[in-house]
């Protein structure tokens, strides 16, 4: 390397210095309220806050609804996460819109939209509830309605990704060789996009893990039934902010693991 590009090469890795300032200033702005939460949190309590009853039945039906989002995500997302890269047809580009909208829609207005459309007296939950008696809202399965609304998203956008920048060469030679379109999928296309899968089904995961705002607005708040662990965080701040705490706790854990074991692979996919 000659004299110029070595000063080059020093002199570009080394930001300004207002830049520096101004990133470690807005990494603050994240780390400071986690900072806060630990700092709060009454350790030697913990045991005893997260056995509560109330803890205990929350983090179950979180557990419970984040694994059958994950589920339901993956039979219905793949396919539209597939349909979306590979397929070309009048409106894609408004189909797309559609399913990632609620990426950036308020979640409390998907709720509401839930509640439009599958309510007891909504859209399609008037005549399904005439037809077979059941009603979604306030119920674990309009939970699951609701989270899946809301994190699906994330896989679909993951898996989109990955298929677009799969070479689809290897399943051309696939095809070539006499692989059906089925065996082609099975044994070329997902074991190539495997890593992006796995961190689609992590991020729907965890972001179905701590949905909130659809959730309560669908589904309500009721204890054993529909309270999840961010519901169970938001009424405890009101009476108990230990077991508050404790409960934030956990969920800044289990999300912040999510994000670092998939490290850079979702970035890369998109």
């Amino acid at each position: 390397m000659t004299g110029p590009t070595r000063r080059s090469s020093r002199a570009m890795g080394k930001p300004p210095l207002l830049l520096v300032i101004l990133a470690v200033v807005g990494i603050g702005w994240f780390a400071v309220p986690l900072i806060g939460i630990v700092a709060r949190t009454p350790w030697g309590d913990l045991p005893s806050l997260l056995s509560d009853q109330v803890a205990r039945d929350a983090l179950r039906l979180s557990l419970i609804v984040s694994v059958i989002t994950t589920v339901i995500a993956t039979i219905l997302g793949v396919p539209v996460a597939w349909i979306l890269a590979r397929t070309e047809f009048p409106g894609r580009s408004i189909v797309r819109g559609l399913v990632l909208l609620p990426l950036v829609l308020p979640p409390v207005v998907g709720g509401a939209a839930l509640l439009f459309a599958l309510g007891r007296q909504g859209l399609v939950g008037a005549p399904l509830y005439q037809a077979t008696g059941i009603v979604l809202p306030f119920s674990l399965w309009g939970v699951v309605i609701a989270t899946t609304f809301v994190a699906m998203p994330f896989l679909i956008i993951t898996v989109e990704g990955a298929l677009r920048n799969l070479d689809p060469r290897y399943e051309g030679a696939a095809a070539t060789l006499g692989a059906s379109r089925w065996r082609v999928l099975f044994k070329v296309t997902i074991p190539m996009i495997a890593p992006s899968l796995a961190a689609g089904l992590a991020l729907t995961w965890a972001r179905a893990l701590g949905e909130f705002g659809a959730t309560i607005t669908f589904a309500g708040n009721l204890q054993g039934r529909t309270q999840t662990l961010p519901l169970a965080v938001f009424i405890a701040l009101e009476s108990d902010r230990d077991t508050a705490v404790a409960l934030s706790l956990v969920m800044v854990v289990i999300s912040l693991v999510v994000l670092i074991a998939l490290r850079e692979r979702w970035w890369k996919s998109l």
